[in-house]
């Protein structure tokens, strides 16, 4: 890897949804990227893209296993983030979250580098406080079916929050909420990606419950811009910070939205409700607004017809 005079930053999961596009705006910052990711839940497809430069690096890596490299910044993505996936292997994405942050601690305390977390609006379970401010505790099942994700990052911040009192690790907690965009995975089961690839197949569209259950969706443009931010705050600024788009809609809303911006034939039907799924979930941005001068800049209807196309892309392939 050739020097560019940025930094030198890792970001594990960096084959992901979310860590592709974070290792690509680095990228283009200048920055030294080294991306690790085990393809578990991602594709190499994601940073095809960017193999070519001078400034990336991939490699293949396991973050439950310590890695040794030298790095000044770190951005700890590494976890799968849908229902579909983390439970297809509950054991392993608990130790992905603990372990997995365990290492990548380590490494940042020996290389007195900053490290960012991605944590999860999960951390919130299914709340009784509304929208979520990150004084919130939470209202999370222990023991249920999503607990190996849920439980797994709240163990994960308090790792971060005692590596930063015990030994002075630099140290940021961000709290995403729902985030879509270009290359989501067309089969992890998240709503936004499940509803559009139905509605462009004109099959129908699933929800589970009534659809009267709310989400906020954050485009991932506005989402890394906020990484960013957060990454270059001062070090006394450790987080959780919810970072999300406080704009809230009814599942059975963005569903009618969807179909009428793809102009498709589908209907749409009803399954039961998923073990634990939360009634309702929207972040509390002040902090966000405060501290790092950021909200969200994409508009609902932009992002999805992005995704859409990219999505209607990957169909006609």
């Amino acid at each position: 890897m050739r020097m560019t005079g940025g930094k030198r930053i890792l970001v594990t999961g960096g084959a992901g949804f979310l860590g592709s596009h974070l290792c690509e705006k680095l990228v283009e910052l200048g920055h030294e990227v080294l991306c690790v990711d085990n393809y578990y839940c991602s594709t190499r497809r994601n940073v095809y893209h960017l193999l070519g430069k001078d400034n990336f690096e991939l490699i293949r890596h396991d973050v439950c296993f310590p890695l040794y490299v030298e790095v000044d910044e770190i951005f700890n993505l590494a976890c799968p983030a849908s229902p579909v996936h983390y439970q297809r292997d509950p054991v392993q994405t608990l130790k992905t979250s603990v372990s997995g942050a365990i290492n990548m601690l380590g490494l940042s305390k020996r290389l007195r580098a900053r490290i960012l977390q991605t944590s999860t609006s999960e951390v919130y379970g299914d709340p009784a406080v509304h929208p979520q401010p990150e004084s919130y505790w939470g209202n999370v099942n222990p023991h249920g079916i999503r607990s190996c994700y849920d439980e797994g990052k709240r163990a994960a911040e308090s790792l971060f929050m005692d590596y930063h009192r015990q030994h002075g690790v630099k140290i940021k907690i961000a709290r995403l909420f729902n985030t879509y965009g270009p290359r989501m995975h067309p089969n992890d089961g998240r709503v936004v990606s499940n509803f559009i690839v139905q509605a462009l197949l004109d099959k129908p569209l699933t929800i589970y419950g009534d659809g009267a259950q709310t989400r906020s969706f954050c485009y991932v443009d506005d989402l890394t811009d906020a990484l960013l931010k957060l990454m270059d705050t001062p070090d006394q600024v450790t987080g959780p910070i919810n970072l999300g788009n406080p704009a809230e809609f009814t599942i059975i809303e963005l569903a009618e939205k969807i179909v009428r911006l793809t102009r498709s034939r589908s209907k749409i039907v009803y399954e039961p409700l998923p073990q634990d799924d939360p009634a309702r979930r929207r972040p509390d941005i002040t902090l966000a607004r405060q501290v790092l001068g950021w909200e969200p800049q994409v508009e609902a209807e932009d992002g999805l017809a992005r995704t859409i196309d990219y999505f209607r892309a990957q169909i006609r392939q």
